[in-house]
C-alpha cells in the first residue's frame, strides 16, 4: 500500500527536480515508510509533523521547499480537507479578537527570550533585515531601521507609535538616534518585560496593549512585522484605528510579508506550530482595507532580503542551539529548522513578498519624497544618501 502512496508523491513532485532518496541536498531521505501516505492524506501538516518526528530528512530543507514552491506543488493540494476547514473557520469567525490575539501572540513569542536572543542578533529585530550593502545580520537591521526612520522623516519630538513593538528594537533605535518620543505597545509578557529593559534610560515607553485600544494621537506610526497578526476581518479596522490615531499632517508605515494570493488563513502547519490565526495578507486586501481614508506614497518591495535573513537566523539558531537546549527539546529543534528553512524556500521562490508601504491621510499637504539607499555596482556606491527615490 505504501509503494501506491510513494508513487502517487512521485507523480505529484514531478518537474520539481525533488527526489525520494536522490543524493542532492534538496533531496528526501524517507526513514519511515508511513511518510508517503501520512503526506498524501494530511499535505503540508503530515509533511511538517512527519520531519518534526524524525520521519525523514533532507540536508538542504531549504532548496527542498524553493524547488517544491516553484513547481506550485502547493497548488496541486490547495483542495486538501484542513486547510479548506481553516479557510471556512477564519471566513465565518473573526480569529484575531482581541482575547484570541492575546493567546496567540503568546504562543510564539512568549516562549523564551532566550531562543530569540541567540536567534536574532544585537538588535532583537524579528522581520527582514535589509541587506543593500550590508555584510552581516546586525548591519541588515541597523539599514532596515534607519530606513524605516528616514520613510518616516522622524525629528526631534515628535511622537512616535509602534503597533507590536517585539522586543524594543525600533523604539531603542528611533529614541537614541532621531530624539523622538516612542510608544510601543505589544500583547507578549515576554517581550514587553524584555524591551522595557532595554529601553528603561530612553524617551520611550512600553505597554502590553491591544492597538484597537489605542486612544492618544501620534505624528508618526510604525509596524513592523504585526499587519500578519491583524487578520483579514481587521485590517479594515486596523486602518481606521491607525487613521483616528495620526495627525493630520502624520505618516504611517506599514512592513509586513505580502502575497500574491488573496487567502484567509495560513498553511494549516504554521498555523497549528508557528503563528496560529495568522494570514499574510495580499496587495488586493491591503488596498481594500486603506478604502478612501488613505494617500498611498510609497510601496517598496525587497522580498528577496527575507531569504538572506531567515538563512542568518537559521545559521545563529544551529549555532547556538548548545546554549539554550536544556529549555526546549529534540523535536522543537526540528519543527525551529522546518520553519526557517521552508520560510526561506518560500521567498526564494517568489511566493511571498516584503512590503513597505507608507501612508498618509488626505490632509498631508507636504510632497512625499521616500528613501531608499543607494544602489551599489561592481565599482561600489553610486549616488549618496538622499529622501529622494532611488530605485534599488
Amino acid at each position: 500500500m505504501n509503494n501506491s502512496y510513494k508513487l502517487k508523491l512521485n507523480e505529484l513532485i514531478r518537474g520539481s527536480g525533488v527526489e525520494f532518496e536522490g543524493d542532492n541536498p534538496w533531496d528526501i531521505k524517507v526513514l519511515n515508510p508511513e511518510f508517503y501516505r501520512r503526506t498524501l492524506i494530511h499535505g503540508s501538516m503530515g509533511l511538517g509533523e512527519s520531519y518534526m518526528e524524525g520521519w525523514w530528512e533532507c540536508r538542504r530543507l531549504d532548496q527542498l521547499f524553493d524547488r517544491l514552491l516553484t513547481a506550485d506543488i502547493n497548488e496541486k493540494v490547495k483542495n486538501n480537507f484542513s486547510l479548506a476547514f481553516q479557510n471556512l473557520k477564519a471566513r465565518l469567525l473573526n480569529l484575531q479578537t482581541i482575547s484570541r490575539s492575546s493567546k496567540s501572540v503568546a504562543h510564539h513569542y512568549d516562549i523564551g527570550n532566550d531562543l530569540y536572543r541567540e536567534m536574532l542578533g544585537i538588535n532583537m529585530m524579528y522581520s527582514c533585515g535589509y541587506w543593500d550593502g550590508a555584510k552581516n545580520l546586525d548591519e541588515a537591521q541597523n539599514k532596515k531601521l534607519e530606513m524605516i526612520c528616514e520613510k518616516l522623516k522622524l525629528s526631534p519630538g515628535m511622537k512616535v507609535l509602534d503597533i507590536g513593538c517585539g522586543w524594543g528594537g525600533f523604539v531603542k533605535y528611533a529614541a537614541e538616534n532621531y530624539d523622538v518620543d516612542v510608544l510601543g505597545i505589544t500583547l507578549s509578557k515576554a517581550q514587553a518585560e524584555l524591551a522595557k529593559e532595554r529601553c528603561k534610560d530612553l524617551q520611550a515607553e512600553i505597554r502590553i496593549q491591544d492597538y484597537r485600544n489605542i486612544s492618544e494621537k501620534f505624528d508618526r506610526i510604525v509596524s513592523i512585522g504585526m499587519f500578519e497578526h491583524v487578520g483579514f476581518k481587521n485590517h479594515k479596522v486596523y486602518m481606521e484605528k491607525v487613521y483616528e490615531a495620526l495627525k493630520d499632517n502624520g505618516i504611517t508605515l506599514i512592513h509586513t510579508i505580502g502575497s500574491h494570493d488573496t487567502s484567509f488563513t495560513a498553511d494549516p502547519w504554521i498555523h497549528k506550530y508557528i503563528f496560529p490565526n495568522g494570514l499574510i495578507p495580499s496587495a488586493q486586501q491591503v488596498a481594500r482595507s486603506m478604502g478612501q481614508k488613505f494617500i498611498l506614497q510609497d510601496w517598496h518591495n525587497f522580498g528577496k532580503y527575507y531569504d538572506t535573513t531567515l538563512m542568518a537566523w537559521l545559521k545563529r539558531f544551529k549555532k547556538n542551539w548548545p546554549r539554550i537546549k536544556e529549555n526546549y527539546n529534540e523535536t522543537f529543534y526540528r519543527m525551529w529548522i522546518y520553519y526557517l528553512s521552508c520560510c526561506a524556500g518560500a521567498f526564494r521562490a517568489n511566493h511571498n513578498n516584503l512590503w513597505q508601504i507608507v501612508l498618509t491621510k488626505k490632509s498631508f499637504r507636504k510632497v512625499y519624497r521616500s528613501f531608499r539607499y543607494p544602489i551599489y555596482n561592481k565599482e561600489g556606491r553610486i549616488g549618496t544618501k538622499t529622501n529622494d527615490y532611488q530605485p534599488t
